[in-house]
């Protein structure tokens, strides 16, 4: 079932307070958040549906997600990101936890088990380390230090100018003291350990950048938000945005899907709306952009506006995040009758994960340098019910956009037999890693079919096929322009650009966005009404 009202000419009409450009997490929460003070908000998405990289896709009978795979600190009901989907979502929005061990970490000579709670976590690890329990229990500590001092650093954002110049420096202070040291500096600094190293590091998948290359603020929040364990949305990941709609549709506004924006319009450094690609203009004084950074200021916003407020300048001080193969797997059992766990699988070739990476990306022959194996159908208990006898598993690794970049002027599925046969081969390798770690799936597969960056940039409008956004490196990090507010007056951003990426992070820039706009603290909004 699709998400979201298919565009039609007579489709939108009156006046809107605010437009909202893409339907992913970012967009819909600030969106939400918008309705619930009384603002009419029409959020515009390119894809045939939303939800952004939250949607799903359905092909030969089988469901599987794009980007939903767990989210942390959602089975107690008081923690914040929970009260946040519960307030979006009237409490329509369901989730299942994942159980004891949400992630296992996968070498040629050992597994490693990463456990919920602190306390387990220490003891699983310290199995492995026993002489390192004691850094293992700094680690944990120093992660919980990056994620507390992150709410003063995002909370800055939407600070007005005025405010933002006395308090700003007094907020991100201690924040900006972790993100401007590497994560192997940090984890270097802790321990002398290289296969321990290797563990700690082993979601690094989930920021998209190995341990030398990415800032250890991005790690710390993502260690920390699943120390407590995953969650996956019951139902299935479009439940995200299906829940969040009905709250915008309350108060007057629509979410239009087959929409593409193709022009801000501006007026005197003036927001005056949107142009959409089929040639309508839509009037409102606030255009919220959803759309990433490189999108809003190198396509959408009128170089001449652009190039005033000195953007092209500020965009050559972060790039792209890293891009994905993914290959989605249909069967024809249950997860049950196959064994499928829940626990994400990270398997890797070994513990040098900045190595591996180089190796693979200056030879594409090299071991894949990592796999990453989820089992939404083992993890949503309400699949069973809507698909009898059938299970999916989805498989992720790295893959550069410019090894496909010679196809990306051909169209979706009609890219020819040299682009699929590429295809075939990196379909094999993931597999092989598959069999090894899950052989009783081995014969039993009805489907599969690889997606590759040329799928993301389609669907999801990155321009080089990126699924994070902006690296999270720490020059990232000590950019003041990634701000809900832009010098264009009426023009707003939200997404996991301004504040960090995954469902979570584009949530909480949902939050930082709308407080900006309505000048309010909204945290506590949240909290007084959950």
């Amino acid at each position: 079932m699709l998400t979201g009202k298919k565009y039609k000419p007579g489709l939108i009409q009156g006046n809107y307070d605010a437009i909202v450009i893409g339907s992913g997490v970012g967009g819909l929460s600030t969106a939400g958040f918008l309705a619930r003070q009384g603002k009419k908000v029409l959020v515009l998405e390119k894809h045939y549906t939303a939800g952004g990289f939250s949607h799903t896709y359905m092909r030969k009978g089988y469901e599987w997600d794009v980007g939903v795979h767990y989210i942390g600190k959602l089975d107690q009901k008081t923690s914040f990101l929970r009260r946040v989907f519960d307030y979006l979502s009237d409490d329509q929005l369901q989730w299942a936890f994942m159980g004891k061990v949400y992630d296992q970490i996968i070498f040629p000579d050992q597994k490693y088990d990463f456990v919920v709670g602190r306390e387990a976590f220490v003891e699983s690890l310290g199995k492995s380390f026993p002489q390192e329990k004691d850094n293992i229990w700094k680690y944990l500590k120093l992660i919980q230090e990056v994620s507390r001092s992150s709410q003063k650093f995002f909370g800055q954002r939407a600070l007005s100018p005025f405010l933002g110049k006395i308090f700003s420096p007094l907020m991100k202070g201690k924040f900006l003291s972790y993100s401007n040291k590497t994560t192997l500096e940090v984890l270097q600094s802790i321990t002398s350990n290289p296969k321990l190293i290797g563990v700690l590091a082993g979601q690094y998948g989930d920021y998209g950048l190995p341990p030398a290359q990415s800032s250890f603020a991005i790690h710390a929040l993502v260690a920390d938000h699943y120390i407590f364990g995953g969650n996956y949305p019951v139902g299935g990941a479009s439940m995200i945005a299906k829940t969040m709609i009905p709250a915008i549709e309350k108060a007057g506004g629509q979410v239009i899907v087959n929409a593409g924006v193709e022009e801000i319009l501006t007026k005197n450094n003036q927001v005056l709306g949107v142009r959409l690609e089929k040639g309508d203009e839509i009037h409102s004084p606030m255009v919220i952009s959803n759309a990433g950074v490189f999108n809003t200021f190198e396509k959408l916003l009128p170089s001449s506006i652009a190039q005033k407020h000195d953007f092209p300048t500020k965009l050559k001080t972060v790039s792209p995040s890293t891009t994905h193969i993914c290959l989605y797997i249909g069967m024809k059992e249950s997860s049950r009758d196959l064994g499928l766990q829940k626990a994400n699988l990270w398997i890797y070739p070994d513990y040098d994960h900045d190595s591996n990476v180089a190796k693979f990306l200056q030879n594409s022959e090299e071991e894949l340098p990592l796999v990453y194996a989820s089992f939404p159908s083992a993890k949503d208990p309400d699949w069973d019910r809507r698909f009898l006898r059938m299970s999916t598993i989805e498989l992720l690794s790295l893959a550069p956009y410019e090894w496909f970049a010679k196809w990306q002027d051909k169209p979706w599925r009609k890219r020819g037999d040299e682009y699929e046969e590429l295809k075939e081969n990196y379909a094999s390798r993931l597999l092989q890693k598959l069999y090894e770690q899950v052989p009783q799936v081995k014969g039993k597969i009805d489907y599969y079919e690889l997606s590759t960056p040329l799928s993301t940039r389609h669907f999801c409008q990155y321009q080089h096929g990126e699924i994070y956004g902006i690296d999270h490196t720490p020059e990232r990090f000590r950019q003041k322009w990634l701000t809900p507010r832009t010098p264009v007056s009426g023009l707003y951003l939200t997404g996991q650009d301004i504040a960090t990426n995954g469902i979570a992070g584009a949530l909480m820039s949902g939050v930082v966005c709308a407080s900006a706009i309505l000048g309010k603290n909204l945290i506590k909004e949240v909290v007084k009404n959950t």
